[in-house]
């Protein structure tokens, strides 16, 4: 099983923060918002569903702070779009 981290304006599975083996990351914006810029899974965790696990991760997070997320990652916002269960996150 994957174990999903958090780092610095990340969430990443691997043992280096700085070198991970899939990450989703995000930049505060305001005062109640983050906008996600990028999601990545590395060729050897692909077809897991790690970015999905990745996303729920970072929509709890936006939960947990009161935020809304702003996706600039096409992965992102496509996911968010889609799942009605994201929608109260996602920023208008």
């Amino acid at each position: 099983m994957i174990e999903i981290k958090k780092g610095d304006n990340k969430f990443y599975a691997g043992e280096d923060e700085q070198d991970p083996k899939a990450e989703i990351t995000f930049q505060p914006s305001g005062e109640n918002e983050i906008i996600v810029d990028h999601t990545y899974v590395s060729e050897e965790l692909r077809g897991e569903g790690v970015a999905g696990k990745l996303v729920d991760k970072v929509v709890a997070y936006a939960r947990g702070e009161g935020k809304k997320i702003y996706p600039t990652c096409e992965y992102t916002r496509s996911k968010l779009e889609r799942n009605t269960n994201y929608h109260d996150v996602l920023a208008k």
